[in-house]
């Protein structure tokens, strides 16, 4: 069995800045509503012309480069995102045409927010078997099915991509130990009523909104709250990690008030929490890949540390997993 490690990261997010007030002027907030509900100040709205897919593709090609290989030795390429260009075909197929990753399988995992753990554990597990190398994308353009004038969901959300090249460890680290559980009791908190076979997007669909995403925030906050502190407890206890080991956590930027809640239940008494929804909100699947690249580039870990990637979202879904870097 091979010990597979993060050999690079990457991200790219639109060049288009939305702030507070403009987001949310369509639901009738403002910004200093917003800030104070969400910590969030600004995030990037893709271009008419942009797709999950050119997102996916440029943040690709930087973590390719940060990982120092090129695309013709990637085996696998995995798309994490809940928003593909279309229904069919799959969004990764895209990302490995334009990348010229000729011999890579590519496909598209579909976990919401939690899907760039559900997708790095889905090619840790083949690249232990089988060696080589793979890339891991998050990607998401929630700014497509937004609804304007709900201020629940419209102005948490941003657009954007985040990516991890993953193969044989060089010096050391390595990914520790994963683990993913779903929740599907709850598979309705977190949804686009319309647009898939069990109700199509017709013209009485499109008329009540039913193409939008719709979330029930106080329910979610409730099964974060209520179920995350536990399961990482159980993870590292299955780890074999002390929570006083953990030196870094990368959440998912859900809502930076919330995360201030979560992060005082976890009992990582060492561990420093990294952000980025303050200037790109919350990403979806892209948030916690997006994160890890600006915290490496900082400078932020060292050799041996350790990295907890704690993703929740849609399903109702957790991903865990720990990193040595």
């Amino acid at each position: 069995m091979t010990t597979v490690a993060v050999l690079g990261t990457g991200a790219h997010v639109p060049e288009r800045v939305v702030p507070n007030n403009e987001a949310g002027a369509g639901a009738g907030v403002d910004g200093s509503w917003i800030l104070r509900k969400t910590a969030i100040r600004e995030r990037r709205w893709a271009a008419p012309d942009e797709a999950t897919s050119d997102l996916a593709t440029a943040a690709a090609r930087a973590a390719l480069d940060s990982a120092g290989i090129t695309a013709d030795q990637l085996s696998v390429i995995v798309v994490a995102t809940s928003t593909p260009d279309r229904p069919q075909p799959p969004t990764a197929a895209y990302v490995q045409h334009r990348l010229g990753a000729r011999d890579a399988a590519a496909f598209d995992l579909n976990a919401v927010c939690s899907g760039a753990v559900f997708a790095l554990a889905t090619a840790e597990a083949a690249l232990a078997r089988s060696g080589g190398c793979a890339l891991v994308v998050g990607a998401d353009v929630y700014s497509r099915i937004l609804d304007p004038a709900d201020r629940r969901t419209v102005v948490l959300f941003g657009d954007g991509a985040g990516a991890m090249v993953l193969g044989p460890a060089r010096r050391g680290g390595g990914i520790r130990h994963c683990a993913l559980h779903t929740f599907g009791e709850l598979a309705d908190l977190i949804q686009v009523p319309a647009g898939g076979s069990r109700r199509s997007c017709d013209a009485e669909a499109l008329a009540a909104g039913l193409h939008y995403f719709a979330m029930d925030g106080r329910a979610v906050r409730e099964f974060v709250a209520g179920r995350l502190p536990q399961l990482v407890k159980q993870f590292l206890h299955d780890a074999a990690v002390s929570p006083g080991d953990v030196r870094h956590v990368v959440p998912h930027q859900a809502n930076g008030v919330l995360l201030d809640q979560l992060v005082a239940e976890l009992g990582l008494p060492r561990a420093e929490t990294h952000r980025t929804l303050t200037h790109y909100g919350n990403t979806g699947a892209a948030s916690i890949p997006i994160t890890l690249d600006t915290a490496a580039r900082a400078g932020a870990f060292r050799p041996g540390e350790l990295i907890l990637l704690a993703g929740f979202g849609g399903g109702m879904a957790a991903g865990l997993a720990l990193i040595e870097w």
